[in-house]
């Protein structure tokens, strides 16, 4: 586990993620007053872990290395793709198995017992104000992590 904490940058990354996942649980908390411990290691919600990973990493390159180095242009590029991802395929994804799942439900009748097929994931992407949400924590992180923002501290 060294080569993360002596890499500021998978750490930015790193942080953004764990953070992302750890503010789900606790906006359900809030919101719906449940604790939902599974939505750690769960896909989808706000705020995106992913984009908040990809946003985190961007920053620290770009403090790191400068807005001009290459570093900061590969993270750009990746990040770019992963949040594409998020917000396009897998949310797409997301709505077929929603509509997969109804036709099940539907069609129930024309199942043997048991041979009933399990309900697909349907919580896959990511809505715009998610990845928007999920970015804006990453940059934080991510200036957080290279020591641009300070909690004063001692």
């Amino acid at each position: 586990m060294n080569f993360i904490t002596f890499n500021p940058l998978i750490y930015s990354a790193f942080m953004g993620m764990v953070l992302a996942q750890v503010a789900k649980v606790v906006l359900i908390l809030v919101m719906e007053r449940r604790l939902a411990m599974d939505r750690l290691t769960e896909t989808g919600g706000m705020p995106s872990s992913h984009s908040a990973a990809v946003a985190a990493l961007a920053t620290a390159c770009g403090i790191e290395y400068g807005v001009q180095s290459p570093y900061f242009a590969l993270a750009i590029v990746f990040g770019s793709i992963v949040i594409y991802d998020a917000t396009g395929v897998r949310r797409a994804a997301g709505r077929h198995a929603e509509i997969l799942n109804s036709l099940i439900t539907e069609m129930s009748h024309l199942f043997e017992e048991g041979d009933k097929p399990k309900a697909l994931k349907t919580l896959l992407g990511h809505t715009y104000p998610q990845v928007l949400m999920g970015t804006l924590l990453g940059v934080i992180v991510g200036f957080f992590c290279m020591g641009k923002i300070k909690l004063g501290l001692p």
